[in-house]
């Protein structure tokens, strides 16, 4: 059989079992004429979700032998062999020797979303010395399992540690349920056919006189050359279909692409796995297709979005003024024009009402550079270099604080309803229930906190406002 059709199969049975279909994708597992070890340990995992426990064992050898360093096949082995203590210990142990001292293995870059944690493997170590009446060793590799513990996995040691110290069976740590190694998805995109010459077009002349037949270009297709210039091409060909992004999605692997509400992404293929390659910022990747909403757009609309770029291109006498306020953007406004007008743009950009802002000439808001409706315009503009000017721009609450002598700075603190695990550095991680302290609003959908010493911003709709004397931020 050949790569591509191990290939093809591996990915339908892969996603039958998305499908529940565990049979078919059994059967379909089968026929593969020579698996490799992530496919052995996909058959070894449906095989112990069918409870046939001989089959998952010969399965989980048979990986193990193509690939004596898959610490995960190990461990698996072992919780086959659960009731063979003797059996079951060994796997353990030498899934723990395979990790190398390291405190886990990510598979996700082999297609596996899992982490394998050097102290749950101890654990598992630690409760087969227990079944064999080996207290005093199980608890040694209790202790060692604290060396190699992270924060997210302490109160199952904990827990292992009491149970232990009074001579009581504890719960093992199992590999989930239906999580298998997938191929990787830039092959699989390959495997569709891809038509590279594309089907012949049929060119015809409307020219009467034009009979000419031979290597030479074709005649110009119309009587009269127009006698108007032709106008600017605005419009491109946009590859892929349109699509609205309804729910946020976080990548697990370099494959998959970070989008959030409100994204306008252009769909490239769909896969029967119901995973689709986007375009987003010029960037490629893998998004789930269910997060997505096709968008229409209509011949208006596009019309309408040329003119609106053919007058800002028009309109090259606008002074532009920078605004500097929890994110930086740019508006155009006439030249001199009034703080009434000013203000209209400013506040439509942030979708704020006039009320609630305040602008100054300086980052610092004081007395004498703020901007009022009593303020002098004509002193404002004349700070304009080159038709452009720079402003600072705060909300009422922060302004207020800024020129008041004796500030008052309250502190606005979010309680987490989920718990949230960083994707990027300047992520802050925190766990359900947990305090997090409000520091700033990086936009509509992410927030800027603190929590358990350290900063970072995160997802707004994971936390939920605490109310400070009755009162609420918006």
């Amino acid at each position: 059989m050949s790569f591509v059709d191990t290939l093809r199969q591996w990915d339908n049975a892969v996603t039958c079992v998305d499908r529940q279909d565990l049979t078919e994708a059994l059967a379909i597992f089968l026929a593969i004429q020579e698996p490799n070890s992530k496919i052995y340990f996909d058959i070894g995992c449906l095989h112990l979700l069918n409870n046939d426990l001989d089959a998952a064992e010969k399965a989980f050898d048979c990986s193990i032998g193509k690939d004596e360093h898959l610490a995960v096949a190990f461990f698996q082995r072992g919780m086959t062999f659960y009731r063979k203590y003797e059996e079951s210990l060994a796997d353990f142990q030498h899934a723990f020797r395979t990790l190398r001292g390291n405190q886990l293995i990510d598979y996700k870059a082999l297609g596996l979303r899992y982490k394998l944690f050097a102290c749950e493997v101890l654990l598992n170590v630690a409760l087969c010395e227990a079944h064999l009446g080996k207290w005093e060793k199980a608890h040694e590799n209790l202790v060692k399992a604290l060396d190699y513990k992270i924060d997210t996995k302490l109160n199952i040691i904990d827990r292992a540690l009491d149970s232990a110290l009074k001579q009581k069976l504890f719960k093992p740590v199992e590999f989930p349920s239906k999580v298998l190694f997938k191929p990787n998805r830039h092959y699989v995109a390959e495997l569709e056919k891809k038509d590279y010459l594309g089907k012949a077009k049929v060119v015809a002349s409307v020219v009467p006189q034009d009979a000419f037949s031979g290597f030479a270009p074709l005649q110009p297709q119309v009587e009269e050359s127009p006698t108007y210039p032709k106008e600017r091409e605005v419009l491109r060909a946009l590859e892929g279909q349109p699509h609205t992004v309804l729910y946020e999605f976080v990548p697990e692997t370099s494959d998959e692409l970070a989008v959030v509400p409100g994204n306008i992404v252009f769909v490239l293929q769909k896969g029967a796995d119901n995973w689709a390659s986007v375009v987003f910022n010029e960037r490629r990747g893998l998004v789930p297709y269910n997060y997505l909403e096709r968008l229409e757009i209509s011949l208006a609309s596009k019309q309408n979005e040329v003119r609106n770029v053919l007058d800002e291109q028009s309109t090259n006498n606008l002074c532009i003024v920078k605004v500097c306020f929890t994110f930086n953007f740019a508006v155009s406004v006439p030249p001199g024009c009034t703080y009434a007008i000013l203000v209209e743009k400013i506040c439509k950009k942030l979708n704020l009402p006039s009320t609630s802002i305040t602008l100054s000439l300086t980052s610092e808001a004081t007395e004498e550079s703020i901007i009022t409706p009593s303020t002098e315009m004509e002193g404002v503009w004349r700070r304009a270099t080159g038709l452009r000017i720079t402003l600072w721009c705060n909300t009422k609450e922060v302004s207020e604080c800024q020129t008041d002598g004796n500030p008052k700075s309250e502190t606005h603190y979010f309680v987490a309803l989920h718990s949230y695990e960083s994707s990027s550095p300047e992520d802050l991680n925190f766990h359900q229930g947990e305090t997090v302290t409000f520091l700033s609003r990086v936009n509509q959908e992410w927030l800027e906190g603190e929590c358990n010493g350290k900063t970072g911003i995160f997802p707004a709709s994971f936390v939920e406002e605490l109310p400070v004397d009755g009162r609420t931020m918006k």
